[in-house]
């Protein structure tokens, strides 16, 4: 089914995921309206093309009206990300979203289910995610909130202003990054790692202030980096995986099929979302390296980068640093007891383990 997903999403840029759709209707009953803030931006495709038909319109069109969710983003809500927990927490929305990231000062074991180096392959990214659910609910519940569904953004790729053909070639280079992970990585590199929040991040590489930048492949197309930068690697660093929260109180509250009815939503929701995950990786770098006929997603760019395909010693690399580093620099922000949940849940699928 994933890869159907994938297909049809790369196959034309109109998609309507709805046609997907897997869950079940609703009988009549009490109306239920949700409020739910999801993703940082009203354009980005995570919004347009899996919340808004999914998640909005889906789920008023199969519950006949019953349950009414009214969206919106982060930028609409004046919100920076971090406040999502304590958002859904209170009450204010039923429905949150955001980046682990972001929500892993609350809940410190959420960062370790996107490290740095951890998931070259957005298969396993997502069977890490997956398995780590139960676990990262242990700690949310003690906040009054629930992970229903966890999902990725494109693959996180550097993006630099200056030629570049390896990992080697990044020593020295200022790069904005994000997350304590991806600053151990870099610094590991012989890099500088920069904190700049994305919407300053055109300008500071226009300027010159960093070298290079980290983001999304199809994140860096929409911003329009390609008319800052030069070149852009192809190998995933990390997803920046992102989880949807509900208020616990208020899902327990819920009439047993109205939550049955919104964890299938959820499921789809959650579907779809690492099908665009996937579709959206390659489709970004082919938008940014000027692509046309296979830029589907997001904008061709104007100006076409050259795209640096990773070489078996960049892989090698970044998982000896995940391992030496990223890793062991977790478990010590997070505690030993998300080193022992790393290895029962996590390793299995990473192939490496914490003090192995």
């Amino acid at each position: 089914m994933l890869r159907r997903m994938i297909a049809g999403l790369v196959a034309s840029a109109a998609v309507t995921l709805p046609a997907l759709a897997q869950a079940p209707s609703l009988s009549a009953g009490p109306q239920v309206r949700i409020a739910a803030v999801t993703q940082p931006l009203p354009t980005q495709p995570q919004y347009t093309r899996v919340d808004q038909p999914i998640l909005r319109d889906a789920t008023a069109q199969r519950s006949n009206g019953r349950v009414q969710v009214t969206l919106s983003t982060h930028a609409e809500r004046n919100l920076a990300g971090n406040e999502i927990v304590r958002l859904v927490r209170s009450g204010q929305v039923e429905i949150g979203a955001g980046t682990l990231t972001t929500l892993s000062g609350d809940v410190p074991i959420l960062d370790g289910v996107d490290l740095a180096g951890l998931a070259p392959d957005i298969r396993d990214a997502q069977r890490i995610a997956e398995a780590i659910i139960p676990a990262a609910n242990r700690d949310l519940e003690r906040f009054g909130t629930r992970l229903v569904a966890l999902y990725p953004f494109p693959a996180q790729v550097v993006f630099c202003r200056a030629a570049f053909t390896s990992l080697p070639d990044l020593r020295g280079r200022r790069i904005r990054t994000f997350g304590n992970s991806l600053v151990d990585y870099f610094t590991a590199l012989g890099a500088q790692p920069v904190s700049i929040g994305f919407p300053e991040v055109y300008s500071a590489l226009e300027r010159g202030v960093v070298d290079c930048a980290i983001t999304g492949s199809g994140s860096g197309a929409a911003a329009r980096w390609p008319e800052v930068t030069t070149h852009i690697s192809n190998m995933p660093v990390s997803w920046a995986v992102a989880g949807y929260l509900v208020n616990l109180a208020w899902w327990n509250r819920l009439d047993p099929q109205v939550r049955a009815f919104m964890e299938a939503t959820m499921k789809e929701v959650s579907d779809a979302q690492w099908a665009l995950g996937a579709a959206a990786t390659r489709d970004g770098i082919d938008c940014n390296i000027g692509r046309a006929a296979e830029c589907r997603i997001h904008n061709v760019a104007a100006r076409p980068m050259t795209e640096v395909v990773a070489t078996d010693a960049d892989k090698a690399e970044t998982q000896r640093i995940f391992r030496e580093v990223v890793l062991p620099g977790w478990v010590r922000r997070c505690g030993a007891r998300c080193g022992e949940t790393y290895n029962e849940v996590i390793a299995p699928i990473s192939g490496v383990r914490f003090g192995g």
